[in-house]
């Protein structure tokens, strides 16, 4: 199989046999949902109010999710795309846990340096770092790390991915292929300086990791805060592996809906547009973490839009939910309607694959699946 996410019909087969046994799973594996959601109020209940207590109305929001392209900055990487996941449920990141598979070729310093990267990425959130596993382990030639996230979120503000409705407005932060930029900027910067990029370029993409940034956290608060659900903001949702192209569909079919997205009004930076351009990428299908995809009532779109904007973070309404049947749709602006992107797997790991010539596997990429 080829690097990537799994197939849609395959992952979704796969998910749709899980046993769904426990009623306090509120959210749980499906297509587009990135983050499980467990009530513990039904097991603690009567011990609370045997106590004279209250029943803890927090529901504890669980995410993880691998970093396995080989970069300098993997453990950045891994506290905040498992961060994302939890701040789209609504939630606060709170704890965070990673496995941290080394190759044999690593020393202390390095390994050093990947855990300072992890503390920090967890004081920028004031996120704890509670444990995990390390290992040095034989056969790979790059970090393999796994997070797993968990934070938690009031009952009544839980968001699900699903929870679109037809006539939502769709909000974009930020900007597409923001992450993918960063990557490509760090991995493939010798051959984007043969290709004609200037060095200041690819100097400005390497820092887009960090400014803008990675992380929707702040983003996704603002929102909630700004229109609370289950009235205000129906879905959050971060794009990530398939860039905003799969990113929509995912909202769309959890939420079983359709979509129509204005594409003139979806933003590509000019670092990464000069970065796709020189490698024959498409940056609609590209490596998406730093940008968030909201679906809000109407009612409160301009009260949204002008939160985010005060807070310093762009954002515009990019298209809107429609009925299933009208499917994916883009709107180029003359009144004619364009076929929906479709990508095989993210443009970054094919990028990957046709430079190795190897399109079986085995090469710097993602595997972020949505579950």
């Amino acid at each position: 199989m080829r690097t990537g996410k799994l197939p849609p019909e395959l992952l979704g087969r796969l998910l749709g046999a899980i046993p769904r046994t426990d009623p306090r799973v509120l959210l749980g594996s499906s297509i587009g949902e990135d983050a499980a959601a467990i009530d513990f109020s039904n097991a603690a209940g009567s011990a609370a109010l045997a106590g004279g207590g209250r029943l803890d109305d927090r529901i504890l929001v669980a995410k993880t999710d691998p970093i396995t392209f080989a970069t300098d900055q993997a453990g950045w990487y891994a506290v905040h795309v498992n961060a994302n996941d939890v701040a789209c449920a609504g939630a606060v990141p709170r704890w965070f846990m990673c496995s941290a598979l080394l190759p044999e070729s690593w020393d202390e310093a390095r390994v050093e340096d990947l855990f300072n990267q992890l503390v920090q990425a967890c004081t920028s959130l004031r996120v704890s770092l509670i444990g995990g596993h390390t290992e040095v382990t034989g056969g790979i030639d790059r970090p393999l790390l796994a997070g797993c996230m968990l934070g938690e979120v009031e009952r009544s503000r839980l968001v699900s991915t699903g929870g679109g409705r037809p006539g939502d407005a769709l909000i974009l932060t930020q900007g597409i292929a923001i992450e993918g930029a960063s990557v490509l900027a760090r991995e493939a910067a010798t051959t984007l300086r043969e290709r004609g990029v200037p060095y200041q370029t690819i100097e400005r993409a390497q820092q887009l990791l960090f400014e803008p940034g990675i992380s929707v956290v702040r983003a996704a608060r603002v929102l909630c805060d700004a229109a609370p659900p289950p009235y205000g903001i129906h879905s959050l949702h971060d794009p990530t592996e398939g860039g905003l192209a799969s990113g929509v569909w995912e909202l769309a079919e959890a939420s079983r809906a359709g979509a129509v997205i204005q594409a003139a009004a979806v933003r590509v930076l000019p670092e990464t547009r000069a970065i796709c351009d020189a490698l024959g990428l498409d940056p609609w299908g590209t490596l998406a973490s730093g940008a968030l995809l909201a679906a809000v009532d109407p009612s409160v779109l301009d009260s949204a839009l002008a939160a985010l904007d005060g807070a310093g973070i762009p954002a515009w309404q990019i298209g809107q939910l429609t009925d299933r049947a009208s499917g994916l749709r883009l709107e180029p602006g003359s009144g004619s309607r364009a076929a929906w992107p479709h990508f095989d797997r993210d443009e970054v790991a094919r990028y990957f694959d046709e430079r190795t010539g190897d399109t079986s596997g085995g090469v710097p990429g993602t595997s972020r699946a949505p579950m």
